[in-house]
């Protein structure tokens, strides 16, 4: 049997070949290993969060935006900044075992800090922002007013960062793709079966179909900032009490909620009515915060029937939704001015009166009290004077010097004497001590003063006026009744 050596190598040059390929397949051994562990630190680091999303909350003073984010944070006494506050959200992703922190600035309402802006919002972490506007239900004829406000300080700003404008309209384009590629979440959908798509939620082969990409409406992304808004309505349980206070209908509220949704539309924001006090809706606005930041699943319908607990994800709502409000406004016109509909109340506040008070002179005074005793004595027999002139030691004033307007006659007859009163009729004791106590008080005047210009005498007819006061005072206080026709004795020492 012949052997062709043409089919057969040597046994050297065989022997060289296979310690050949065995060099080989031990010098791409270790280029394997590599290339596989540098895969799989790759991938792991990509599937981290990102630590650089960050929320700007923006809203006037008093509307409650550091008690929400306490709220969020999970914080029981939030401590309230100045300025420019800044806090974090702790987020975990229970799927990656990973967590993160998101930053938050809140800005004050002052139209002085919008300065501050520079510092929480660059043009290098624009794209990683969503920024909340806050308003509040306890002043809803100012709801409009700070929207609008708030927006154009947005724009101020992102116009000032001199953002190149093929990145601006790159991030403006993202956003017109988040609004068209929303879909509504299927009734009893679990969250196991979603999956993260660029702040979409999708259920699982949703990738495989065609996705059907609806237009804008007319009035939908009119004014796009470039970044995500979420307008938030906090103290949503005072709609309570603007019914019952504010005589609010339900006209009125709906009224409100299809102009806010209407620039909700305007800017691709979602809306959320939220109450810290009863917990309305604030576990539903942290989800979907972490949903819009970190693509975390999220199903929650939209909800437009409680109207204290409305919540309107962006993509979901257009001008004929809204229109359904209509339905329940025969009384109103949805067109009408939002300032004509939503009036502010008109706070009376009680004006204080400052006019000069003159004190009247105080011989007029005692005049006048001696004429009304005197008729009640006179005209009206069995009627006692008031506890007040009843008693003459709340009546009794200091002297006082030089009176400017004494009148010119002295209620004194003519004898010196005062006049009688008749002891016989009912409360004429007391009568006749008030009525002998104020002619003493006018005769110090009348009869002991000297003339003007003219020195002073002695002291004497002072203190007989004084003792003759203190003696008809210790008369009354024993419950003696005067003598008839009798003047009290003024040399009582």
């Amino acid at each position: 049997m012949r052997l062709h050596s043409s089919n057969m190598a040597p046994i050297g040059e065989k022997s060289a070949k296979a310690s050949s390929a065995e060099k080989e397949n031990d010098d791409d051994e270790p280029q394997n290993l590599w290339t596989s562990i540098l895969s799989e630190v790759s991938s792991h680091s990509s599937s981290k969060l990102p630590s650089c999303k960050s929320i700007l909350v923006l809203g006037e003073d008093e509307t409650g935006k550091t008690t929400l984010l306490s709220r969020l944070q999970g914080v029981e006494d939030p401590k309230k900044g100045y300025g420019l506050e800044y806090l974090y959200l702790d987020v975990r992703d229970e799927d990656r075992d990973d967590t993160t922190r998101c930053g938050v600035w809140i800005l004050a309402g002052e139209n002085e800090h919008e300065d501050l802006l520079r510092y929480a919002l660059t043009a290098d972490n624009l794209e990683h922002m969503l920024v909340i506007i806050a308003v509040d239900m306890c002043r809803p004829w100012n709801i409009m007013d700070s929207l609008q406000k708030w927006t154009q300080v947005i724009r101020r700003h992102v116009d000032s960062l001199r953002i190149p404008p093929e990145k601006l309209r790159e991030l403006e384009q993202r956003l017109v793709q988040q609004f068209q590629a929303y879909t509504e979440p299927e009734t009893g959908q679990d969250s196991s079966v979603t999956r993260r798509t660029s702040g979409v939620t999708k259920p699982t082969g949703a990738e495989d179909e065609e996705a059907v990409v609806l237009p804008l409406g007319e009035t939908t992304l009119t004014h796009n900032l470039g970044v995500p808004i979420v307008v938030v309505v906090t103290k949503s349980d005072y709609v309570n009490t603007l019914e019952k206070e504010q005589d609010y209908s339900d006209e009125h509220l709906d009224f409100l909620q299809q102009n806010v949704r209407k620039f909700c539309l305007n800017y691709g924001a979602a809306l959320f009515y939220v109450s810290v006090k009863e917990n309305k809706n604030c576990d539903l606005l942290n989800r979907y915060l972490l949903h819009r930041l970190y693509d975390f699943p999220f199903n929650s319908a939209a909800l437009v029937v409680e109207k204290d607990a409305l919540f309107v994800p962006s993509g979901w709502d257009n001008l004929q939704k809204v229109s359904i409000l209509y339905e329940n406004m025969a009384n109103i016109d949805p067109e009408k001015p939002y300032d004509e509909v939503i009036i502010k109340p008109v706070v009376r506040r009680l004006l204080q009166d400052n006019k000069e008070i003159i004190a009247e002179d105080e011989q007029v005074f005692l005049m006048k009290q001696q004429a009304t005793i005197r008729n009640a004595a006179q005209g009206k027999p069995g009627q006692e004077a008031s506890p007040r002139a009843a008693d003459p030691r709340a009546m009794r004033t200091p002297e006082k010097r030089n009176p400017t307007n004494a009148p010119a006659a002295s209620p004194i007859t003519t004898q010196g004497k005062p006049k009688q009163i008749d002891p016989g009729k009912p409360g004429s004791a007391n009568e006749g001590v008030l009525a002998n106590f104020f002619n003493s008080l006018l005769s110090k005047k009348s009869v002991n003063s000297p003339a003007p210009g003219s020195p002073r005498t002695g002291n004497g007819g002072e203190k007989a006026v004084r003792n003759d006061a203190a003696a008809e005072l210790d008369r009354m206080t024993r419950g003696r009744k005067p003598v008839a026709g009798t003047a009290p004795s003024s040399d009582v020492s």
